[in-house]
């Protein structure tokens, strides 16, 4: 049996903003709309649904696996848009990156407390693990 996760969803205090947000940063096409969900169609298939929401919005964790050159590129952006980041998940290395498993690796917040990650090697698959 082939299990795939196939979308999640993401609560945001504006969901057109928040996914727009994650787009430009990520270099991805622009979301679209689904009855009340903004979508962010990833790579693989992976959708991450923005839904708005009024309640307390409790931070989740998404990574993302990207090659060297887009971690520049995104890096970058994060620098550009002067957004706080750090080598771990726990913010304890704040203005770091890590280099686990061989790869690069850092975390900062979106609009909406979400941490995100992004890596460059998948945990375990390197001289670390």
């Amino acid at each position: 049996m082939t299990v795939e996760l196939n979308h999640t969803l993401v609560a945001a205090r504006d969901k057109v903003a928040s996914a727009k947000f994650l787009t430009d940063l990520l270099g991805l096409p622009a979301p679209t709309s689904f009855g009340p969900f903004q979508v962010v169609t990833l790579g693989n298939g992976v959708s991450l649904d923005f839904v708005e929401t009024s309640e307390s919005i409790r931070p989740q964790h998404y990574a993302f696996l990207v090659s060297e050159a887009e971690f520049d590129t995104i890096f970058d952006r994060v620098r550009t848009l002067e957004l706080q980041y750090w080598a771990d998940p726990f913010r304890r290395e704040p203005g770091r990156i890590n280099t686990r498993d061989g790869g690069r690796g850092v975390y900062f917040d979106d609009p909406n407390g979400h941490i995100l990650e992004l890596l460059t090697r998948p945990y375990g698959s390197g001289a670390d693990s």
